[in-house]
């Protein structure tokens, strides 16, 4: 399957994801606090580099994966990358610099779930939104154990390495992804040529 196919692929899987979380915010009320990054600050942020393959071949054909891949091989940081805090001194204020191309983890977390040891589902989400929003997130597990559709982990994940069994089972730190994703892109296109209207890629 060609890196084109991939990439449309995962982003039919994000899409399909967007409309679902759209639908389960309507009905909880829930919803991530304006400014908020502390999620995206983690240090131990793990992905699949499949994830983060739309957002490598958009750098690529923008002429910015060599540039971003260098500097993803001289980061000593586990903070990722693509984040972008407000300042220096408060860094769990921030967004994300290509919210468009974000991972599934990034999709997922705050508004997905995952079946606990008893096979019932738990909303995976921040301490922020479970204290900041507490009527809400309690009305939300009401709603879940009553039957609300809500997207899960687990099956996204699934979706996603049927894409591409070997990209989309490698877990590592989000950093690694990243740079996992880009290498990806720039060994394929090594030895072909460039996407029909692309010339000067990488």
């Amino acid at each position: 399957m060609t890196i084109e196919e991939r990439v449309v692929l995962v982003e039919k899987l994000f899409y399909d994801l967007d409309v679902e979380i759209a639908e389960f915010q309507k009905q909880t009320k829930l919803g991530c606090v304006a400014g908020c990054g502390k999620c995206c600050n983690h240090p131990e942020l793990d992905a699949s580099p499949l994830e983060f393959l739309p957002w490598a071949f958009h750098l690529f054909l923008n002429g910015e994966a060599e540039k971003v891949l260098e500097k993803l091989n001289t980061t000593t940081s586990n903070i990722c990358s693509i984040y972008n805090p407000i300042s220096l001194l408060d860094r769990n204020r921030g967004k994300c610099s290509d919210y468009k191309y974000r991972g599934l983890i990034c999709r997922l977390f705050g508004f997905g779930a995952n079946n606990d040891k008893y096979g019932k589902l738990r909303l995976v989400t921040c301490k922020i939104i479970k204290e900041g929003q507490k009527e809400n997130h309690d009305h939300s597990v009401e709603l879940i154990n009553d039957g609300l559709p809500v997207p899960i982990f687990t099956d996204y994940y699934m979706n996603l390495s049927q894409i591409d069994f070997k990209l989309g089972n490698i877990i590592v730190p989000i950093n690694k992804a990243l740079k996992l994703a880009i290498e990806e892109v720039l060994q394929y296109y090594a030895y072909r040529p460039m996407p029909d209207g692309f010339t000067n890629c990488a």
